[in-house]
């Protein structure tokens, strides 16, 4: 190594050194004045002698002025939601189910949920070498280059025991500071504001131009780490650890050995977060173990081994000024709360949900009402009372339920046992068809890369009045649009031919059904395997697959009983669309357990309980969570629930082990 590059090589290392004291550990050495002439110093050298370039160099920090679209990469693991709660009885609740599923002591991991927009960061040979946004939890948005701007994200680790790869999770910020310095600047420029430091967060993170997230001093605090070669069995010790390498870890995190040490740590920090220099919301509670991680495994949505608890929302006054109804795709009528704009945690409020007829009745609203606003978990603004001792004979009218449709004026429906109204007219109502439409082409359903501005444009042409309809887009039409070039239309064209791969349970869900959501579309799918057998199941098919209920069973059977409906489909199978489940997917299922219904219970060593359950299912059988009359097998590993074992012995219920159930499978 030369004389340049010995010196290159030093000033990256001390600037780094520099850098982790500054922005991590909040406890500089040197002036920022001393800082930035090695800084320049730096680049200059690289400057001159580009034979030495880094992209994980400090001089990167600044962020180019280069502007590109962001590439969509899957998740190695998904990035699913935490499930939430706002009750301490929820709390006993998850701390009681987990001791009971595991029957063996655990640890409770206990830190500050920040109210931010969540990132995963991907490192490999201690490089930072991807950081993508959430997404969908199965892809998300590569922003490395401007993830690479934030201060607090270590490019090249400090130390050496770290894992060849690993990817370390957490919350992209933009500190209260920072966010009132932006306002402020917005405001003489008379720019709209930013309405909370998470939005301003994640517009800044999708920001095409990574010099100006430079400039906006985002912050980057990280909670959870996932790889094959993870330094430590627990999820505390790996984030002790990996403070060492670089990364800002909250110094909030504590170890919970009983459930008095948990409730001592929510009641601490519902004070004491409104001191912090970020957005809070709650507190997230994980099991500490990885191997008992594993063995609780997750639902459909989220992991069964955490849980987030709200922190109580706080309250404001205001007025109400009138109160409007929107129409949803599937006919849905919302009430929307029109408010003199008030501040509520940190939010400048201007409207909340009303949710549907009982609530506005139980309220006994009036407009120019002086009602109490809360948000819950300090998100989705609602009304939770009225101050009817300040009512005056100015008052105005009671406000009453619509009858008829906002948008196209057709009488509403209320179904028997439901809270909602609906508009029946799905044919004629222009605001539902295209709220069918803008879920179709939705990047969690056919991805298809078509904004609501698109929709209407289409929608007002005459071009677009269902789904089908855009599979008869041509270049031709799409040029005579006003504000259409060639290239825009022909990335829409070619985006529409690529969904014709989307797997067959994706294009189930974009169909928009009533109350079939993606989990419920997967159960169908694979249930009923192509889009004929669907249509010709009954109400009590639909019912024998697991978890559908009645509900969405006559949902379902509804659905494809309509002529319309059927007609569509038939032209979106015309169209090249995937109607069935794949074969590779089929190849990989089988009735060897066709009829057997399985209670799984204990922690297990070769797969999870997660894992146990896929099989299950994807051999043919069921799973239930509790032993009845009609279980055929308890599968069982290591500390199963006593209670389980005495019910089973008393009904004569088949218990097997890990090996059993696996021969049974021919592994």
């Amino acid at each position: 190594m030369n004389e340049i590059e010995t010196k290159i090589k030093s000033l990256r290392e001390e600037l780094t050194r520099h850098n982790y004291n500054y922005y991590v550990l909040a406890a500089p050495v040197i002036s920022d004045r001393e800082f930035d002439d090695r800084l320049k110093e730096l680049e200059q050298l690289e400057n001159t002698h580009p034979e030495y370039d880094d992209p994980c160099s400090p001089t990167r920090r600044v962020g180019s002025d280069l502007s590109k679209e962001f590439e969509q990469v899957e998740h190695a693991y998904p990035m699913l939601s935490l499930g939430n709660t706002y009750s301490e009885d929820e709390v006993r609740e998850f701390y009681d189910r987990t001791a009971r599923l595991l029957n063996e002591p655990f640890e409770i991991v206990a830190e500050l949920k920040y109210d931010g927009t969540s990132i995963s960061l991907i490192y490999e040979q201690g490089r930072l070498k991807r950081a993508i946004t959430r997404g969908d939890g199965a892809r998300g948005d590569d922003v490395t280059a401007n993830v690479k701007t934030i201060r607090s994200v270590p490019l090249q680790l400090m130390g050496s025991a770290y894992p060849d790869t690993f990817e370390i999770r957490g919350e992209i910020l933009l500190p209260w500071a920072e966010f009132d310095r932006l306002n402020k600047e917005r405001e003489e420029q008379e720019e709209p504001l930013f309405a909370n430091p998470r939005n301003a967060a994640a517009g800044t993170l999708k920001q095409q131009n990574p010099a100006v997230v430079a400039s906006r001093k985002l912050d980057a605090y990280l909670y959870y780490m996932l790889g094959e070669s993870l330094p430590a069995g627990t999820h505390y010790d790996n984030l002790q650890i990996a403070r060492t390498w670089g990364f800002k870890i909250p110094d909030v995190i504590r170890k919970c050995h009983t459930q008095g040490d948990v409730f001592d740590y929510l009641a601490y920090w519902d004070a004491e977060r409104k001191k912090l220099p970020v957005a809070t919301d709650g507190v997230v509670l994980k099991v500490n173990s990885l191997r008992q991680q594993r063995n609780l495994g997750f639902t459909a949505k989220s992991p069964r081994w955490a849980i987030a608890y709200k922190f109580q929302a706080e309250r404001a006054v205001t007025r109400l000024l009138s109160v409007t109804f929107q129409i949803g795709r599937t006919g849905a009528v919302t009430p929307v709360a029109n408010l003199e704009p008030v501040l509520l945690s940190g939010t400048t409020v201007k409207r909340a949900s009303l949710h549907n007829a009982d609530i506005i009745k139980g309220l006994d609203l009036h407009t120019g009402d002086y009602v109490y606003v809360e948000k819950g978990g300090e998100i989705i603004p609602k009304i939770v009372g009225v101050d009817t001792a300040a009512r005056s004979i100015l008052m105005g009218d009671e406000v009453r339920f619509i009858t008829n449709c906002p948008e196209c004026g057709y009488p509403l429906v209320r179904p028997e046992g439901e809270s909602a109204h609906y508009c029946p007219n799905e044919s004629g109502c222009h605001t539902q068809i295209k709220g069918r439409i803008e879920h179709f082409v939705s990047r969690r359903a056919m991805d298809i890369r078509m904004g609501p501005e698109t929709v209407e444009d289409l929608y007002n042409a005459g071009y677009v009045n269902n789904i089908a309809d855009l599979y008869t887009l041509t270049l031709p039409r799409m040029l005579r649009l006003e504000r259409w070039a060639e290239k825009s239309a022909q990335t829409l064209l070619k985006s529409l031919e690529e969904s014709k791969t989307v797997p067959f349970e994706r294009v189930l869900f974009a169909l928009g059904i009533r109350y079939v959501g993606e989990t419920v579309a997967k159960r169908l799918a694979y249930a009923f395997t192509d889009i004929g057998q669907l249509q010709d199941a009954g109400l009590e098919s639909f019912m024998q697959v697991n978890e559908i209920g009645e509900r969405i069973a006559k949902s379902v059977v509804s659905y494809f009983a309509e002529e319309s409906n059927r007609a569509i489909i038939d032209r979106l199978k015309a169209y090249g669309l995937q109607m069935a489940v794949d074969e590779a997917s089929l190849t990989a299922r089988s009735e060897k357990l066709n009829g057997l219904l399985f209670v799984i219970s204990g922690t297990f060593s070769r797969h999870s309980r997660d894992e146990y359950k896929a099989m299950i299912e994807q051999h043919g059988g069921k799973c239930a969570g509790s032993v009845s009359g009609k279980t055929d097998y308890i599968l069982a590993g290591d500390n199963m629930g006593p209670a389980k074992l005495e019910k089973a012995t008393k009904l004569n219920v088949g218990i097997i082990n890990e090996d059993e159930f696996l021969n049974m499978l021919g592994e």
